[in-house]
């Protein structure tokens, strides 16, 4: 059976002020060829399939796309499997497997599964796949997210009084439903097993966490990870990688450069098969485009921007942070803005330091003079950020500011 191997997708996401869609997108898409041109059954995502930034119509229009992209894939008889990760909006995905259990009915822990479908687990899901050569099945573990609603059933495990008890408490009970389901009537020792897991491994090389703090994550040991399978797909840490030195075992990593944290990670997904002997070679990464993601620092506007001119001539889609320092009365800030959006549109965050004429920061409420109001703060830094937007459109929002702070002092 081959199957690729990906995770972390966070469709609908944003960078700051900018809308990541078509470069997921572009991500998704090139997906989507590799299933076709490496003849793959199963294509497995472990985890974070949706941005928790996503609106409502933004999670609409990205099952559209996921139905245009892969309707090929699937009617050819290729599989999705897919589980929940701690970015995925538990209620909207329970929903979502609601719905298609509805449009399909579901079946029984460890029955075969029909290809050509989308299944999604929101829970500890054990089931089966034929392999279309060998007509024999590979079985597939699959553990989301461990989250106190997926995984703290029992009236005492939902008690705790810190973080660090509620995350032992959940690491034991992800530990104990993984256990469960090899124990499970429905699953068969004989069979070729594949684990999918959305989860914090100790010992993976990382930048930072996605958007969640190492206190706040559920980090288990490599030891509480069984080797005992064929396969181990894991989501959750967005640079791909072997654990453990075990090609076996590996995160696929995110299909996108997310944040500046990621700058300098190669992304890509993960081709294997699986045989009636178990894994046969080693997995294969296959390179997926990833957009560029970088800092930038100016401190003598007149002298560097020209120079950045040249040195980025092609950064329309790059992604950046901008740090600007500027000297009032040397230099036009507002012009600075105008030349620095020119260079970088898709810049998604910046920071602007005002030096006065003796080269020192000026910062509210220093010896350099009083200290800014809330209301002249607030004003000021929507005057900074809507620089570049139409006069009709800045005039109306700084409009709405003033009334909002009207309200708030009544």
């Amino acid at each position: 059976m081959r199957i690729l191997h990906t995770a972390d997708w966070h469709l609908a996401d944003r960078l700051g002020r900018i809308d990541r869609t078509d470069d997921l997108r572009k991500a998704v898409e090139r997906v989507a060829e590799y299933c076709a041109s490496e003849k793959v059954e199963v294509l497995l995502i472990a985890g974070d399939l949706f941005s928790e930034l996503a609106s409502p119509e933004a999670l609409r229009d990205a099952i559209r796309h996921l139905r245009e992209t892969f309707q090929p894939f699937l009617q050819g008889g290729g599989t999705i499997l897919a589980l929940t990760g701690n970015h995925d909006k538990e209620n909207f995905c329970q929903t979502l497997r609601h719905a298609m259990s509805l449009a399909a009915p579901g079946f029984k822990q460890g029955a075969v599964a029909t290809p050509g479908r989308v299944y999604l687990a929101t829970i500890p899901t054990l089931l089966q796949l034929v392999d279309r050569n060998s007509q024999q099945p590979v079985q597939f573990l699959l553990m989301p997210y461990p989250t106190p609603t997926r995984y703290l059933t029992s009236e005492d495990s939902q008690r705790y009084h810190s973080l660090e008890e509620k995350n032992r408490h959940l690491m034991a009970a992800c530990t104990r439903q993984l256990n469960a389901l090899q124990k499970h009537e429905g699953f068969d020792p004989r069979l070729q097993t594949v684990l999918a897991a959305h989860v914090h491994v100790r010992g993976a090389q990382l930048n930072s966490l996605f958007r969640i703090t190492e206190q706040e994550d559920v980090v288990f040991s490599d030891v509480d990870l069984p080797m005992g399978f064929a396969y181990i797909a894991l989501g959750h840490i967005h640079r791909g990688q072997c654990l453990a030195g075990q090609k076996h075992v590996r995160y696929s990593g995110s299909i996108e450069r997310l944040d500046l944290g990621e700058k300098d990670d190669p992304k890509g997904v993960v081709l294997f098969d699986i045989g009636p002997e178990g894994l046969r070679g080693e997995p294969e990464v296959l390179p997926l485009e990833a957009t560029p993601v970088y800092e930038i620092r100016i401190h003598s506007p007149q002298q560097e921007i020209p120079a950045l001119r040249e040195r980025y001539p092609h950064a329309h889609n790059d992604l950046v942070r901008i740090v600007l320092h500027y000297t009032a009365g040397v230099d036009n800030r507002e012009e600075i803005l105008r030349a620095l959006n020119d260079i970088f549109p898709r810049w998604y965050d910046r920071e602007i330091l005002e030096r006065n004429a003796l080269d020192k920061i000026s910062l509210a409420g220093s010896s350099a003079g009083p200290a800014k109001s809330f209301e002249q703060t607030v004003r000021d830094y929507l005057q900074q950020e809507l620089t570049n937007h139409p006069e009709d459109f800045r005039a109306a929002v700084l409009a709405r500011a003033e009334e909002l702070m009207k309200e708030v002092q009544a």
